[in-house]
């Protein structure tokens, strides 16, 4: 999109994030799964699995391989809107903030990611998540009760109303602002860097792609104890936990400061293949929608 000028009717950036979301969760969506059987899994249990391995084992041998699919409609359908509200937020608060020879620096990245990052938790990310969550859970009891996407998203509401897709709220927000704040703030510097004193300068795919992942990476060790406490406040079990701040003292009083990194490796693999496939996919899809609306 130009700063300047007559604008286009038509803004690609939100269909170009939504197209972009769809496709990276279809192929990353098995390491999601993982990491919540991980994050979910409590030491006092004591734990079902014995790690990354044993978790994709015993999901096979007992569901076959659509068990490592089990959450992947929620996400599906949220992941197309979800990034569309992301990098459209990104786009409207960066475009507010670029200097006036619209350059946006790294300090501003990060605050329009914590503003994308903020929006995409109350509008799609938490009631997307909760219900994620509660069906991976669900696969995992003795009894699975949802018989499918919209029938388990029924029962939450009739069971918890609709305060039931909204739990761990405050976790979510936290959660997902850092994650955006974290990851932008990367992607703009690093960008930056790379274009020097030429902004014009094009940025091949496999470059995009390669910050991209760099930027998932610092996101996922900078915030996977948030991550671990949202997951467990949407768990089936969150009626243990009065608040945010309970669940994640009742962790560290139970489980030690190492199971706030439950699930840090498959969230590493997932995360970095997502954010690079993600920008790679977004950037393509914004030069090909703004050829085809060229002439608005």
């Amino acid at each position: 999109n130009k700063l300047n000028g007559a604008k286009p009717r038509h803004n690609p950036r939100g269909k170009a994030g939504g197209i972009a979301g769809g496709i990276e969760i279809c192929i990353t969506f098995p390491t999601e799964y993982v990491k919540t059987q991980l994050q979910l899994d409590e030491k006092a249990n004591p734990p079902r699995y014995k790690g990354i391995v044993d978790c994709v084992k015993q999901t096979v041998d007992g569901h076959g391989v659509r068990g490592l699919y089990r959450g992947l409609s929620s996400l599906l359908y949220g992941s197309i809107p979800k990034a569309a509200v992301r990098f459209g937020m990104f786009e409207f608060l960066s475009n507010k903030m670029r200097d006036e020879n619209g350059k946006l620096d790294s300090t501003r990245g990060l605050f329009c990611g914590l503003g994308a990052g903020m929006a995409e938790a109350v509008v799609v990310v938490c009631p997307m998540e909760t219900v994620k969550v509660k069906f991976i859970h669900d696969q995992s009891s003795a009894n699975p009760k949802y018989r499918g996407f919209f029938h388990g998203v029924g029962e939450i509401i009739r069971t918890e109303g609709l305060r039931g897709t909204y739990q761990g709220l405050t976790a979510t927000v936290l959660k997902q602002g850092s994650n955006q704040a974290i990851r932008f703030y990367v992607m703009t510097s690093l960008r930056n860097w790379y274009k020097g004193d030429d902004p014009n300068k094009a940025i091949n795919p496999l470059v995009t792609g390669a910050f991209g992942a760099f930027a998932g990476a610092v996101s996922v060790f900078g915030n996977t104890p948030l991550d671990v406490i949202k997951t467990r406040m949407q768990g089936l079990e969150a009626h243990k936990y009065k608040s945010t701040l309970d669940c994640a003292v009742k962790i560290m009083k139970h489980e030690g400061p190492k199971a706030f990194y439950k699930g840090t490796v498959p969230r590493l693999g997932r995360v970095c293949m997502d954010v690079a496939i993600v920008f790679i996919i977004y950037e393509e899809v914004v030069k090909v929608l703004n050829k085809v609306w060229k002439t608005d």
